[in-house]
């Protein structure tokens, strides 16, 4: 296996920064229904766009926000990121770049003009997505209906905000290329693995962090005592029976990722309650139960 760096991104949201794709399709049209299985690249562009947890992070908080316009805030401790448009208007959104550029972002965390995009957005994560997904997704994006509205810039407090400094986070914390797992494991486990730490980008909340915001993969998916947005704890979705999910089944996982209802009755909440609404319920229960046959094989580990 590839190991997986110090990745240090700075929450669970995408934060793009810039601009991407142009339209192809009716915008009144519907949207075709996700499917894994299928041919049509947008159909199957919709689920990988659900496996991500994209919608979510790039349309703002209201009844009024416009989906995937952006404008959402990441309140961290290095300052208040805002997520950009990724709909396919030219002049705010993406609707001037290439697949190309589209790829350079995934894989690489680079903008269309060459500039570094900050953590936020956690392409650490992304760089190991199929050439299919990558493609599959990006016919998605180009499909959704434009949307007019401008990015909002970065809040970030000094030294932060100097972008400068991101070649230096990048030398430390980023390793391009591929998603390579170890021979011998089940399809499930392969497929479980993939989607917990390439599409889902799980460890970007569910892995403790170091002091310049670093995931701190000698713990993966051991927690985080401080949740973004100060809303308390990530917590530990490691085996061990203590301070993780030991006693949670594989069914247990799946019926939680489907319904957010823990075994003992209890539901999520927070940023957990989107990610099952907006992402995981929206899985095959085949990619649920995957996801749980992964976590039950990590490292049982204590904390937050």
């Amino acid at each position: 296996m590839r190991p997986f760096p110090v990745l240090t991104a700075l929450g669970l949201w995408l934060a793009l920064g810039s601009a991407a794709a142009a339209q192809t399709a009716d915008p009144a049209a519907p949207a075709p229904a996700p499917d894994p299985a299928a041919s049509d690249p947008v159909a199957r562009g919709a689920y990988v766009f659900a496996a991500g947890g994209c919608a979510a992070c790039h349309t703002a908080a209201g009844d009024a926000a416009k989906p995937l316009a952006g404008g959402r805030a990441l309140k961290t401790a290095f300052g208040t990121f805002y997520t950009p448009n990724i709909t396919p208007d030219p002049e705010t959104g993406i609707g001037k770049w290439s697949e190309e550029d589209f790829r350079r972002a995934l894989r690489e965390g680079v903008s269309p003009s060459g500039e570094d995009f900050y953590p936020a957005f956690p392409y650490t994560a992304y760089t190991g997505i199929t050439d299919r997904d990558l493609s599959d997704l990006w016919a998605y994006l180009r499909s959704v209906p434009p949307v007019r509205q401008a990015n909002k810039p970065h809040e970030l407090s000094w030294p932060y905000s100097w972008r400068a400094l991101l070649p230096g986070w990048r030398l430390l914390n980023f390793t391009e290329g591929p998603f390579l797992v170890p021979a011998g494991q089940s399809a499930d486990w392969y497929r479980g693995a993939y989607l917990v730490r390439v599409l889902g980008h799980c460890g970007e909340c569910h892995t403790p962090r170091d002091m310049l915001g670093g995931l701190n993969w000698y713990s993966p998916f051991a927690g985080n005592p401080q949740a973004p947005e100060g809303q308390g704890k990530i917590p530990n979705i490691t085996p061990d029976p203590e301070h993780g999910i030991g006693e949670w089944s594989d069914k247990d996982i799946a019926y939680y990722l489907e319904t957010g209802s823990t075994p003992d009755g209890d539901f999520a909440g927070g940023a957990m309650s989107e990610v099952i609404r907006d992402n995981t319920s929206k899985l095959t229960a085949v990619d649920r139960e995957a996801i749980a046959t992964y976590l039950k094989s990590l490292k049982p580990l204590s904390g937050p």
